[in-house]
């Protein structure tokens, strides 16, 4: 007996990842550019509908700020994302309406860290925090083997850190908050601090030591609020991997040894976290 085959869709603010098969050896993947809601919608239920096998349910993880709540009116809405033309998109319904399958919905962190922990740099472990460093900041957790949720979703790009105006002077880019972690350490930040891509600072430019001070700042908060076994960090501005090893020595000075600080690596699923998370996402809604 074959096993069920899941679909699952990466919601991004630049593309959407759609993916269908059973498991990291077993996936088609297509990638498509974000455009309009409604364009970009049609290719994915286009991709889906095209696909040889029957489909069991489909997971979507998405970018935010997302809806979570099942009993709201607007369960699976990206809320009041600063995308154009992205606000109260009914993303979940969509794909259920076109489709007509079961269709789950999470955040693209919280997926990612979902995937990491079946698949990758997690493996068994139940409280796990991914956090992803790219145009901007957001982190999934994962607390007893289950995505954290409350009023809303976690916004861990948009916690405050200490900013030292002499020593940065750089007001932060947050259309929201001005100088949070996202509107001081995402990669639009540093583009907008140095007046260049990240990916072309050198290795010896002076930002990464600010980027890493800030991130280790930003841990310290959530090993102290979230106690998780392991920290993995991935997006764009992780691809910098002398990264790490400044964050993990920042992150010791910054805790002092009370408490313990956790693993800090990249994810081992790389680019596929999100859309392999997605697909244990729409797992588990019929499992």
């Amino acid at each position: 007996m074959s096993s069920p085959v899941f679909a699952g869709v990466e919601a991004g603010g630049t593309k959407f990842v759609c993916a269908v098969g059973t498991g990291p050896e077993d996936l088609i993947r297509e990638v498509i550019p974000t455009t309009t809601s409604s364009e970009t919608l049609g290719h994915v239920v286009r991709f889906l509908r095209a696909q040889a096998r029957p489909l069991t349910a489909v997971g979507m993880a998405s970018f935010g700020p997302v809806d979570l709540d099942p009993h709201s009116p607007t369960y699976g809405y990206i809320a009041s994302t600063p995308k154009p033309g992205w606000s109260n998109v009914d993303l979940r319904g969509a794909l259920h309406r076109e489709l007509g399958l079961p269709v789950a919905f999470d955040t693209d962190v919280n997926a990612a860290a979902l995937a990491e922990s079946r698949w990758g740099a997690a493996q068994g472990l139940d409280n796990v925090l991914y956090l992803t460093v790219g145009t901007g900041i957001g982190g999934g957790a994962l607390v007893n083997g289950a995505p954290l949720h409350g009023l809303t979703h976690p916004e861990m790009g948009h916690i405050f850190i200490p900013h030292d105006l002499q020593t940065d002077p750089f007001l932060g880019i947050c259309p929201y908050h001005a100088d949070c972690l996202e509107g001081l350490a995402s990669g639009v930040a540093m583009e907008r601090r140095w007046g260049v891509k990240a990916e072309l600072l050198p290795a010896d430019h002076p930002a990464w030591a600010l980027e890493a001070r800030y991130l280790a700042r930003a841990l310290a908060n959530l090993v102290c609020t979230l106690s998780p076994r392991r920290i993995i960090m991935g997006g764009g501005v992780m691809h910098h991997l002398d990264l790490f090893p400044m964050i993990r020595e920042h992150l010791r000075e910054v805790l002092r040894d009370y408490v313990q600080a956790p693993q800090i690596v990249p994810p081992l699923l790389g680019d596929d976290a999100g859309v392999l998370g997605a697909m244990i996402l729409a797992q588990r809604i019929v499992t």
